[in-house]
């Protein structure tokens, strides 16, 4: 059975960040650490080389308390600014630029993201140029016409959301408006990469459930005509691995890249 739409003041009450870190991510047992680590990092680290995609600043909407997505952005943008909604993921965030030993040990998937990009030795180096390259954790609110309001955000050469639009977005028409007021966020002909998942109702952080909304192909294309892009690169996989269904709902995996116009 679906959840139903959770509301901002829900997620600010019952989400807890670790318990999302340690259900999605935790090496052989997190719901997204193999599939979607794999789908994700190949695609960015794509992305970021053959895909030509680099720049001054690269702007990270709905960072969560995830650091895995940055990891092949790091190499080809100077600042990199997070973003996130919550207090606690930003807060998570934190502990991990900090160097916290209480920090989520993302080292298995950082030593991945090594391997593809072919420095297989060099994980502690890849930490350390992605901490150097955060300049600022903001907070963010997609629903927002400015979504960090009060702060005013230099346009950026690239806007990243990974995971973060199925969970603010009640509908598609809502994920519309957002991908509109994202266009604010970017320079003339600036870059956006989305990565999300298909067909899923729900997901859980521990024993804590919460909805998705649930896009298919087709509903994101338009989604992205109609706010104005001009789609470069659109990429759909189906999951392969249903074992952990009582954890998340989802269907397939997407990555879009498009760009604004002038």
């Amino acid at each position: 059975m679906a959840a139903p739409h959770i509301s901002q003041q829900d997620y600010i009450n019952n989400f807890n960040a670790r318990d999302y870190l340690q259900t999605s991510y935790t090496p052989g047992k997190g719901i997204l650490f193999a599939e979607w680590i794999k789908f994700a990092t190949r695609n960015l680290h794509e992305t970021f080389t053959t895909g030509g995609v680099r720049g001054d600043t690269l702007l990270d909407f709905g960072t969560g308390a995830s650091i895995y997505h940055l990891l092949s952005a790091c190499e080809v943008f100077d600042k990199i600014i997070v973003s996130d909604f919550l207090e606690q993921n930003r807060a998570e965030f934190q502990k991990w630029l900090n160097k916290d030993p209480d920090a989520f040990d993302w080292t298995p998937i950082i030593k991945g993201v090594c391997e593809l990009e072919g420095n297989r030795e060099d994980s502690e180096k890849k930490a350390e140029k992605l901490r150097s390259k955060v300049k600022q954790v903001l907070k963010c609110d997609a629903l927002k016409r400015n979504p960090y309001d009060p702060v005013i955000v230099p346009p950026a050469d690239c806007l990243l959301v990974c995971l973060c639009l199925e969970t603010p977005c009640k509908d598609m028409k809502s994920y519309c408006n957002v991908l509109k007021n994202f266009k604010d966020l970017l320079k003339p002909e600036g870059q956006i990469l989305i990565l999300g998942t298909l067909n899923g109702t729900y997901y859980h952080a521990g024993k804590k459930r919460f909805s998705l909304l649930s896009s298919k192909k087709e509903e994101l294309e338009m989604a992205f005509k109609e706010a104005g892009y001009i789609i470069e690169k659109a990429v759909y996989t189906p999951r392969a691995d249903k074992s952990k269904i009582d954890v998340s709902d989802f269907e397939g995996h997407y990555f879009i890249h498009a760009h604004k116009l002038k």
